[in-house]
């Protein structure tokens, strides 16, 4: 195996292999928007988000000093070393890492080389992301997503991060998708129990179903499926969600970086145009993966539509090993960050979701039947209502049907290339919109918009006007905000809502009162960049954790490692209580049933983490608890 070097993001790998338009005119520049000083008094604030939000409506930096902290916790310094840190009170250990066996039958994993092909699908998987944790008669069973390789790390040395065989391409297949496994805590802690009979992996061979309104159309159907209803493995797999009915629900993000050509790919010219939009190379060479190189499936100069079944909304069964995931198409095709639900006041399913892609969109699904504890749920992600969301300046927004009418697609073509038709409807471009979460305290919620340097530089990859606007009010954007709405009439059903910006990410030791010091409640103290995943507790606190520049210098002196903080929406103080190793990204979140233990994803460790010097760097589960044993969320 080669050293560890940091792997190109795919965000930079689209840039670099899809550049967009040149520099187009916008209509305002930042200066225009939203002042550091007068943001909190002004934005943050709206209407009478008091009865929702708490009292305190954040003033001024005074008055949030002013406020009582529900912290149980003190803020955590910055670090820059290549481990965890928590704060005083409270410890970890490491659940589980890449290679741990999942059955007693997996081959052991060797600290320098990694682990054989065969076998490679009886254990945990690489870079750990999304997760949910569900209590199946009395088991704690953690469903955990495993987003995308590290082939530098995973392949032999001499290979360069590249397949040179049929075997290195199905043992990076193996290690990517989701693990789901039992847990237990007993005297040594957390562990995941061997041969569980809830224990699986579902990866990129795994055998799928498709709903929705694609399933069965012409632009599924594929060599190895002519009915166009069934596919093989889910890709990308980045943020999560869960069902009221208890399922899991794990989301497909870069997928485009999975295929590739052989030869000179000819298709019709909706298909080319979509792969332009979603990032599918065209040109012959290896690629990322060079899945394409060895397995014709991946190959769109000879199965051009293999693509249009990946980018879509995954659901599983932890319940049930022997279950078939379903990819639910109407829920859209684009780079899913995570889908975060709710139920609106008669009951109807609501799916919140963001396209992690610079200039794309915010998405919200609402389904036409009611959701019956013990009932049919079959129905709840097929049929209903797909929107984009539309913010206006004025602090109010809409939800915009993707109909035949307003877009001139068909059922199957919105499903299918869901980005074109939210273009068609004039939706809102936004700052990369990641994980979204619903409070479960209020009627309210909250998206990640981690970053985007083309605000109001370049259009997105299908020509959208990317000036600043409301929720994007920055130019060359590489610090982040985190948007927040509160549905009318308290019903996440609606179509309409009142918005308002719960954090700006910035340096104020290096921006001043300018809008890229950050808003009021970022200070010296807790400085971050690029909020990327996010969950809110039983008690209302908001889990921000990031995944940015963590160099710690000029833009970002001061912000040390990526980290996991705590929000109080209702003073809007905020407070570091993590920090990863250095290189790596904070992901995932989940408790235990008992919320005794708080589950933290680490993600491309920089360092050789957490087996020290000697082993390769490994993603990882680490467990938090308090030394009292007390609630972390």
């Amino acid at each position: 195996m080669s050293d560890y070097h940091e792997e190109m993001s795919a965000d930079e790998w689209d840039e670099m292999n899809f550049p967009r338009p040149d520099e187009q005119e916008f209509d305002r520049v930042v200066e225009s928007a939203i002042s550091r000083r007068g943001f909190l008094s002004g934005v943050l604030a709206f209407g009478s988000g008091a009865a929702v939000m708490g009292t305190g409506l954040l003033k001024s930096t005074t008055a949030l000093a002013q406020q009582t902290s529900r912290f149980a916790f003190d803020q955590l310094p910055i670090q820059t070393d290549g481990t965890v840190h928590v704060p005083a009170g409270y410890k970890w250990d490491v659940l589980v890492r890449w290679g741990d066996p999942l059955f007693s039958d997996a081959p052991e994993f060797n600290a320098e080389t990694g682990h054989p092909t065969e076998g490679s699908d009886r254990i945990f998987g690489e870079n750990t992301d999304g997760m949910e944790l569900f209590n199946v008669g009395g088991r704690e069973i953690l469903v955990v997503n495993s987003e995308y390789p590290n082939p530098k790390i995973n392949l032999p040395a001499g290979q360069e991060g590249q397949p040179a065989s049929a075997d290195d391409v199905v043992l990076l297949q193996n290690i990517q998708g989701v693990s789901v496994m039992e847990i237990a805590e007993g005297e040594n802690g957390w562990e995941v129990v061997v041969d569980s009979p809830y224990n699986r992996r579902i990866h990129h061979r795994t055998p799928m179903k498709i709903d929705g309104p694609a399933a069965g159309h012409d632009l599924l159907k594929t060599a190895a499926d002519s009915t166009g209803t069934e596919s093989l493995g889910t890709f990308n797999n980045c943020g999560s969600g869960r069902t009221p009915w208890g399922t899991y629900l794990t989301c497909e993000e870069n997928f485009n970086g999975y295929f590739g050509a052989t030869a000179e790919v000819s298709a019709d010219e909706a298909v080319m145009d979509g792969f332009k939009r979603y990032g599918v190379k065209t040109d012959v060479e290896p690629g990322r993966y060079n899945y394409h190189g060895f397995d014709e499936r991946f190959d769109i100069s000879k199965n051009p539509n293999e693509p249009h079944r990946a980018g879509y909304i995954v659901e599983i069964d932890p319940a049930n090993p022997d279950s078939t995931p379903v990819k639910h198409t109407a829920l859209g095709r684009f780079k899913h960050e995570n889908a975060a639900t709710a139920l609106t006041p008669e009951g109807r399913l609501v799916v919140y979701m963001g396209d992690d892609e610079r200039g794309e969109f915010m998405y919200k699904w609402v389904s036409r039947d009611i959701y019956v504890p013990g009932g049919d749920t079959s129905t709840l992600m097929r049929d209903g209502q797909l929107f984009a969301a539309r913010f206006n300046d004025d602090l109010t927004g809409s939800w915009v049907a993707l109909t035949p009418t307003a877009t001139g697609m068909s059922e199957a073509e919105i499903a299918i290339f869901t980005r074109m038709a939210a273009s068609k409807v004039g939706a809102t471009t936004m700052d990369r919109p990641e994980w979204i979460a619903v409070n479960p305290t209020a009627v309210e919620a909250y998206c990640c918009l981690t970053n985007n340097k083309n605000r109001g530089v370049k259009a997105n990859a299908g020509g959208d006007d990317t000036s600043v606007n409301g929720p994007n009010p920055r130019e060359a954007n590489n610090y982040g905000q985190i948007v927040r709405w509160r549905p009318h009439g308290d019903d996440h059903g609606k179509a309409t809502f009142d918005w308002d910006l719960y954090v700006m990410a910035g340096n104020p030791t290096v921006h001043g009162d300018s809008a890229y010091g950050g808003s009021a409640n970022i200070n010296e103290g807790n400085l971050f960049n690029s909020p990327d995943g996010m969950q809110i507790d039983t008690t209302g606190l908001i889990w921000i954790q990031t995944d940015g520049n963590d160099k710690n210098e000029g833009d970002f002196a001061g912000m040390g490692n990526n980290q996991m903080l705590a929000g109080d929406p209702a003073t809007g103080e905020i407070r570091r209580f993590l920090t990863g190793p250095k290189g790596s990204e904070v992901t995932g979140l989940t408790w235990s049933s008992d919320k005794r233990t708080m589950f933290v994803g680490i993600q491309h460790p920089g360092k050789p983490f957490p087996d020290g010097e000697g082993s390769l760097p490994r993603s990882a589960i680490v467990a938090v608890k308090r030394d009292d044993n007390a609630k972390v969320g």
